[in-house]
C-alpha cells in the first residue's frame, strides 16, 4: 500500500480501475489482485468503496488465484483473492519473504455444473463427473451416461475447465476428483469463468464447472449428488448451508494483520454493507446478514 501524488494516483486509476478523481490531496491505493470468481464482487466492493472513503482507492485485477497468492508472497499486493485456501508451502514461502499471510472468509460459492440447454440432463453425480474429468475416468461420449444430446455431432464430450493456476481448478481437483487424481487431457481450459459460459452456451457437446454467479440464461445447472445423497441443485442457500455438495468458502488474504486503510477496508467488506454487496453479486455471505430489497 502506497501514497501517491495526484498525477500518478490518476495514472493508475485510469490503467486499472478508470476512477481516477481531481483534487490535490494524496490518496492511499490499495492493491488487490487474484481470482477470477471473485474479481467481478471485488470490482463491485471497490467502486462502492470510493464512496464510503474518497481518500481511498482500491486498485481490481484478476489473473486466477494462483496469481493472487504469488503477488502476495512477492510482496506487490496488500490483499489477494484466492477461491481456494492458501497451500501450506505458499505460507511458508511467503514468510520467508517476511510475510505472515491472515485469511479472512469473505464469502461461499456454489461450484456449478454448466451444461448446454440442448443436454436433457438435469442430474448429474459426483461419481460422473469424475468419470469425464479425471484422467481415469471412461465417459468419452454423452452416449456413455446413457443419454443422447441433440445438435451433439457423435456424442464426444466436450470438457470445458479452467487454466491451472485458477483456485476453481484446484477446488474442483480437489473435491471431484480426489486427492491424487489429476485431470484427463484435452479439456479445453479456459482462462476466466465467463469463457466457460460462453463456450458451454455455444456448444451442444460441452459441459463446464466454475462459480454459480457467472450463470447465465444460456446454459442451464443440474443437481449434484454425491455417495447417493440426496442430489442438490446450486444455489446461494445451499452453498451456506452446506448442503450443495461442491460448495466452498471464497478467501482474501493480507500480508500481515492488516493495518491502518487495509483494515478498514476489510472490516467494511465483512459488514452488513460488504456482505449484502456479495449476496447482490450471486455468492452467499460469509456471516447470515440481513439486505433490504
Amino acid at each position: 500500500m502506497r501514497t501517491h501524488s495526484r498525477i500518478a494516483l490518476a495514472l493508475t486509476l485510469t490503467l486499472v480501475t478508470g476512477c481516477a478523481r481531481g483534487g490535490n490531496e494524496s490518496r492511499t491505493v490499495i492493491q488487490n489482485k487474484g481470482s477470477d470468481t471473485l474479481v467481478n464482487v471485488a470490482q463491485a466492493w471497490a467502486e462502492a468503496y470510493r464512496e464510503v472513503n474518497p481518500n481511498t482507492a482500491v486498485a481490481v485485477t484478476g489473473g486466477g488465484s494462483g496469481t493472487g497468492i504469488a503477488a502476495l508472497i512477492n510482496g506487490t499486493v496488500d490483499i489477494a483473492n484466492a477461491s481456494r485456501q492458501m497451500k501450506p508451502e505458499e505460507i511458508e514461502l511467503a514468510k520467508e519473504h517476511g510475510h505472515n499471510p491472515v485469511e479472512f472468509i469473505v464469502g461461499y460459492d456454489a461450484l456449478a455444473i454448466f451444461l448446454n440447454p440442448a443436454n436433457p440432463i438435469t442430474e448429474i453425480t459426483i461419481a460422473q463427473l469424475r468419470d469425464i474429468y479425471g484422467e481415469s475416468g471412461s465417459a468419452e461420449k454423452w452416449t456413455d451416461l446413457g443419454i443422447t444430446v441433440p445438435g451433439c455431432k457423435d456424442q464426444e464430450i466436450v470438457r470445458v475447465s479452467r487454466q491451472n493456476n485458477s483456485g476453481t481448478y484446484a477446488y474442483f481437483q480437489e473435491d471431484v476428483l480426489g486427492e491424487g487424481n489429476d485431470f484427463r487431457l484435452g479439456s479445453r481450459d479456459m482462462h476466466g469463468s465467463k469463457d466457460v459460459v460462453d463456450l458451454v452456451a455455444n456448444t451442444a457437446c460441452a459441459i463446464g464447472y466454475s462459480g454459480l454467479a457467472y450463470a447465465t440464461e444460456e446454459v442451464h445447472m443440474p443437481c449434484v449428488s454425491k455417495d447417493g445423497g440426496e442430489c442438490v441443485a446450486p444455489s446461494t442457500e445451499t452453498a451456506v448451508d452446506g448442503t450443495y455438495p461442491i460448495a466452498r468458502p471464497l478467501f482474501m488474504y493480507t500480508e500481515n494483520t492488516p493495518q491502518g486503510e487495509v483494515k478498514q477496508y476489510m472490516d467494511w467488506i465483512l459488514s452488513d454493507a460488504g456482505q449484502c454487496l456479495i449476496q447482490e453479486k450471486g455468492y452467499a455471505p460469509a456471516r447470515p446478514v440481513s439486505c433490504g430489497n
